[in-house]
């Protein structure tokens, strides 16, 4: 999760000693570090790297291999929604690519893990 911008609102928001104003500084700061006030759209924005090679599943999906089955559907269906197809549609090709590559190597960890756990 990123912080520094919710911080740094809240902070200038408590200068100014009005709880107004420090709403309004933790929703700039979550604004910013959201990527808004980038110029690109989170679409436009490159994806992530690839957490690993492609060897251990678990690291694919950035989790542990003692984590619970909640904790690895979780992040595999974060992972999902972040690389979805319709998410990445007006971007580039080359981003197109990428995400499409991480879906594939997404999918094929989540069906290794469920075939090691037996699910």
């Amino acid at each position: 999760m990123q912080w520094r911008g919710k911080l740094i609102g809240f902070l200038l928001g408590l200068l100014t000693r009005r709880p107004v104003f420090i709403v309004v500084g933790l929703v700039l700061g979550h604004l910013y570090d959201a990527g808004i006030f980038s110029g690109q759209s989170a679409a436009a924005r490159p994806p992530t790297p690839p957490a690993s090679g492609g060897g251990d599943p678990y690291a694919t999906l950035g989790v542990s291999a003692s984590d619970s089955d909640d904790t690895v559907e979780a992040a595999y269906r974060r992972l999902m929604s972040e690389f979805h197809p319709d998410r990445v549609a007006s971007a580039g090709p080359e981003i197109r690519e990428l995400a499409e590559r991480r879906t594939r190597e997404a999918n094929a960890a989540w069906d290794e893990i469920k075939r090691q756990r037996g699910r």
